[in-house]
C-alpha cells in the first residue's frame, strides 16, 4: 500500500507540472544547476522560480538539475536564476547574498562551491559569461573591474532628475520625452553587473519603476504626470539608498501637495525647486535627508 501511495505521489506531481508548463506561452526549456540539499530547498527554489503562466521551475535533490520552462517574450533565464538567488540559492551564474544563505534552516546550507569566484560584493551576481578558462580570480577581478568601471543605474537616474527639473518648469511636452528617455534606460540596465544590494534593491522597484516612467511618458498633462511623479520618487529613493552615489543626493519633502498630505522627491541640489508646483510654489519644501552613499 505504501508503495502504490508514492507511485501515487509522484504521478500527481508530474501531472502537477506538466499542466503548469502547458499553460505557458512561447515556451523555451532549459537546464541549469542550482545548488541546495533538500526537500524544503525545492520548495523554496520552485517557489521563487515560479510566475504563474510565465515561469515554472522544477528542481531534482539528487541531481542538483532544475528544469526552466518560460515565456521567452516575458521573461528570460537570468531573471527566473535572479529570483531564486535572492532566495539563497547558488546557480552557476548569480550567487545568492551572503546574509540571506545565512538565514537558510542548517539543512538547507548547501556546500557553495562556487562562493570564492565573488570576492567582493561589487563582483555582482554574474558567475558566467563568457569566461572561457578563466580561473575564480580572474573572474572575480574582472566582474569587479566591470562593475566599477560602468555604472549601470547613473542613467536612471539623470534621467530621473531631468523629468524632476522638466516639472519645476511645468513643462508637459519636455517632462514627457525625458520620461521617455528614463523607460530606456531602466530597460538597458544590465542587472548581471549590479553589486549584491543594487541588484537586490532594483529586483524590488523594476517593475514599478518602469511602469510609472511610462505612464509619465505618455500622459498629456502635468498634473497627471505630478502624480505619477509622486509615486515614481518612492522608487527612486528605495533605489537611492540601495546604490552608492558619485555626488550627495537630497531627499525633498512639498507639506502642500496632494491636499497637505504631501510628497517627497529627490534632488543633486540642496536648494528647493519644487517639481509639484513649479512656479506657483518654487521654494515650498524642505530637505529631509542627505544621501551620500559612496
Amino acid at each position: 500500500m505504501k508503495s502504490i501511495s508514492k507511485i501515487l505521489v509522484v504521478i500527481t506531481v508530474l501531472l502537477s507540472s506538466i499542466n503548469a508548463f502547458a499553460q505557458i506561452k512561447n515556451a523555451k526549456s532549459e537546464t541549469v544547476k542550482i545548488y541546495g540539499n533538500c526537500g524544503m530547498c525545492k520548495t523554496t527554489i520552485e517557489k521563487a522560480g515560479n510566475v504563474k503562466n510565465v515561469a515554472a521551475v522544477e528542481w531534482n535533490k539528487d541531481t542538483k538539475m532544475a528544469t526552466l520552462n518560460y515565456d521567452s517574450k516575458k521573461t528570460n533565464q537570468d531573471e527566473i536564476l535572479k529570483r531564486i538567488a535572492l532566495a539563497g540559492y547558488d546557480s552557476e551564474r548569480f550567487l545568492a547574498p551572503d546574509d540571506v544563505y545565512a538565514k537558510l534552516a542548517g539543512c538547507c546550507q548547501y556546500d557553495r562551491e562556487l562562493k570564492p569566484a565573488a570576492t567582493t560584493k561589487d563582483a555582482g551576481m554574474d558567475m558566467k559569461a563568457d569566461h572561457g578558462n578563466h580561473n575564480a580570480k580572474e573572474m572575480a577581478t574582472t566582474n569587479t573591474a566591470t562593475a566599477q568601471n560602468t555604472p549601470q543605474l547613473k542613467n536612471v537616474f539623470d534621467n530621473y532628475f531631468s523629468v524632476k527639473d522638466a516639472l519645476v518648469k511645468t513643462d508637459a511636452a519636455i517632462s514627457s520625452a525625458k520620461a521617455a528617455e528614463l523607460v530606456k534606460a531602466i530597460k538597458a540596465v544590465e542587472m548581471t553587473k549590479l553589486s549584491t544590494e543594487e541588484h537586490t534593491v532594483w529586483m524590488k522597484v523594476m517593475k514599478d519603476l518602469t511602469a510609472n516612467a511610462e505612464k509619465i511618458a505618455t500622459a498629456k498633462e502635468v498634473s497627471k504626470q505630478r502624480e505619477t511623479f509622486a509615486l515614481l520618487s518612492k522608487n527612486i529613493y528605495e533605489l537611492t539608498k540601495g546604490s552608492k552615489q558619485e555626488t550627495p543626493v537630497y531627499y525633498q519633502h512639498c507639506p502642500m501637495y496632494n491636499n497637505g498630505k504631501g510628497a517627497n522627491w529627490l534632488s543633486k541640489e540642496e536648494a528647493i525647486k519644487n517639481p509639484y508646483y513649479g512656479s506657483k510654489m518654487l521654494t515650498c519644501g524642505s530637505v529631509q535627508e542627505t544621501i551620500d552613499n559612496k
